[in-house]
């Protein structure tokens, strides 16, 4: 036996280029408006000298705040560092069994990462060819399911009856349902946290509140399956966010009506881009998240257009990978940084 072979070997996530020279990023999902003036007043009025001591473990008054915004009990709320580190601890908390878990083929590629580093079985359910999701591939045996809804990176929204089939025929099974993009126009399965034990939602405040940077994520769920997470939680890392994060948390998810009025410019520039880009020969899926999935017409190839734009400091995101190599991955950005992406676009075209 040598030194590699007790290490742990898997093929990491990959995210988005971040570009350390001036571009107009339209690769990361990232929201194009900066966060909440609520929340740089209350990153200023923390005391620096208190930053000596630890983090409240419990995000008592996030939980609290964030419990009260959506209508639960703070025991039913889990906070931890981003939308990545809660999916990670929902993976080893709620997947511990012997079954394979379940995912779409085409989703958050972060899913196949976080099984293949808990040693998770897992099998991959097929999207339908039009990038709709089918809920008959998930009525099966399982560990557990995962499904992103809006859908990273089609865009597209899975139907609420088809969502509440997939967890009603799994009870025995915990359903994750990664609500990342839900602020962008989709529809929530909150409302299923009543009807059944088993369905735990994640959401994140990277995107429509603008804290990418701070990395705030949240679960809600039963009081059991809440109190699991933190079992967890507490066995692996106990003070997990940070004081300016949790501030910051509590003071953009105060401020309701800066939300509201920024995720509706996204969501009007969204349409414009959209309407642009279908008159240009794009094939574009109906996204109801903050960005667009699209097909550029047959005069160019989306690799091609893909590095044309790099070259002229425009990054979108492109996957070379199985029915996923003919589209494009754009995220919204302000109306002056669609107007150049469109501007360049003119350019590029034949």
């Amino acid at each position: 036996m040598s030194l590699a072979d007790n290490i742990r070997k898997v093929t990491p996530y990959t995210p988005g280029e971040q570009p350390q020279h001036k571009v107009i990023k339209l690769n990361t999902n990232e929201f194009p408006y900066p966060p909440s003036p609520k929340v740089v007043e209350a990153i200023r009025a923390i005391n620096a000298s208190k930053l000596r001591l630890y983090p409240d473990p419990d995000c008592r008054e996030l939980r609290e705040t964030l419990a009260e915004e959506y209508g639960l009990e703070p025991e039913q709320v889990f906070v931890g560092v981003g939308s990545d580190d809660v999916l990670s601890m929902c993976f080893l908390t709620y997947f511990a069994g012997k079954k394979p878990i379940l995912f779409n083929d085409i989703t958050y590629s972060f899913y196949e990462v976080w099984a293949d580093v808990y040693r998770i079985p897992y099998e991959t359910v097929p999207l339908r060819e039009d990038f709709t999701f089918d809920p008959a591939g998930f009525i099966k045996e399982n560990g557990g399911i995962v499904i992103c809804n809006p859908n990273a990176p089609t865009s597209l929204e899975a139907n609420m009856d088809d969502i509440e089939k997939v967890v009603a025929e799994n009870q025995d099974s915990v359903v994750l349902i990664d609500e990342a993009y839900v602020d962008f126009g989709g529809h929530t399965a909150l409302p299923l946290l009543k009807k059944y034990p088993n369905v735990v939602i994640i959401r994140t405040m990277s995107k429509s509140r603008a804290l990418a940077g701070l990395r705030i994520g949240y679960a809600f769920g039963s009081r059991e399956l809440i109190k699991a997470l933190h079992d967890v939680k507490f066995s692996v890392n106990s003070y997990t966010l940070n004081m300016p994060s949790l501030a910051a948390g509590v003071a953009a998810a105060n401020d309701r009506e800066y939300f509201e009025e920024t995720v509706d410019r996204v969501l009007v520039t969204r349409e414009k881009a959209q309407e642009t880009l279908r008159a240009f020969g794009f094939t574009v899926l109906e996204s109801r998240t903050n960005f667009l999935f699209a097909k550029p017409p047959a005069s160019i190839t989306a690799e091609n257009l893909f590095e044309q734009l790099k070259e002229r400091n425009i990054y979108v995101r492109y996957f070379k990978k199985p029915r996923l190599s003919e589209y494009l991955r754009i995220t919204i950005g302000t109306d002056t940084e669609m107007q150049e992406f469109v501007k360049v676009l003119q350019q590029i075209l034949p």
